[in-house]
């Protein structure tokens, strides 16, 4: 299956496009640009569906510009992807480090697993891993006990799986990396790969610094519902991966 890749990129971003497309020429996959919304560049004012007191609330901080553009940016890519009409995509953040044979695997991870709506290809962190079906070219697929795993840098996604994160994601209450996770709210059947496809996010990353992060934190006693909401996320995440 000639699954093709669709880069978030943006328009100030021009040296990680010429990397990744010159590791698309030599490698011969075909990667599909999507110009990134720059966050930096919309007031607060001009979010379009953001809703900032759920953010605050349940991230425990405020928003970062950086977060609005790459939400925004991920569900543009999904669009385009859905337009193509295409069965299977491959959305990826333009720092990751491409291989020749993730389309293949990428293939047979969906044959092993039909229902997947989403393959995450790219964690930070897999911990306490439910195997759902291991695919002819050896990599296991499931869901992960424990998270967020981190990172949203690259997965794949089916064109009903697309659709179901468009319906579910529309309006922004959590980081990309987080809300794509969480499909026992969106409907969505949400996998991942035990060992990553790819390797990510070895440039500066674009959102923020750890520094900047850290100041947009609230203090601890001003987080009490967000430790809350934690606990309880984290009760859905695990009844989540106990299912297929």
């Amino acid at each position: 299956m000639d699954v093709k890749i669709y880069a978030i990129n943006l328009n100030r971003s021009r040296e990680r496009w010429d990397s990744i497309t010159r590791q698309a020429a030599e490698l011969e996959l075909d990667v599909v640009r999507v110009p990134g919304l720059d966050g930096s560049l919309v007031q607060a004012d001009d979010r379009i569906d953001c809703d900032d007191p759920e953010f605050r609330r349940k991230n425990g901080r405020t928003m970062l510009p950086g977060e609005y553009g790459c939400y925004r940016s991920h569900l543009q890519a999904l669009r385009t992807f859905v337009d193509s009409g295409e069965p299977i995509g491959i959305i990826a953040e333009d720092d990751v480090e491409l291989t020749r044979d993730l389309p293949a695997r990428v293939a047979a991870a969906f044959d092993a697993v039909p229902t997947a709506d989403v393959i995450k290809l790219f964690n930070h962190r897999v911990v306490g891993f439910r195997l759902f079906g291991t695919s002819s070219l050896g990599d296991s697929v499931g869901r992960a006990t424990h998270g967020p795993m981190g990172s949203a840098a690259c997965y794949a996604v089916s064109h009903k799986g697309a659709i179901k994160l468009l319906n579910g994601l529309a309006r922004m209450e959590y980081p990309w990396d987080v809300a794509l996770e969480r499909g026992w709210a969106t409907g969505a059947n949400i996998c991942t790969v035990r060992s990553n496809l790819i390797m990510a996010g070895r440039q500066e990353t674009t959102i923020a610094s750890r520094s900047v992060y850290k100041a947009t934190k609230f203090p601890w006693w001003k987080r009490s519902k967000t430790y809350l909401h934690r606990i309880l996320e984290t009760v859905r995440r695990v009844r989540y991966a106990r299912g297929s």
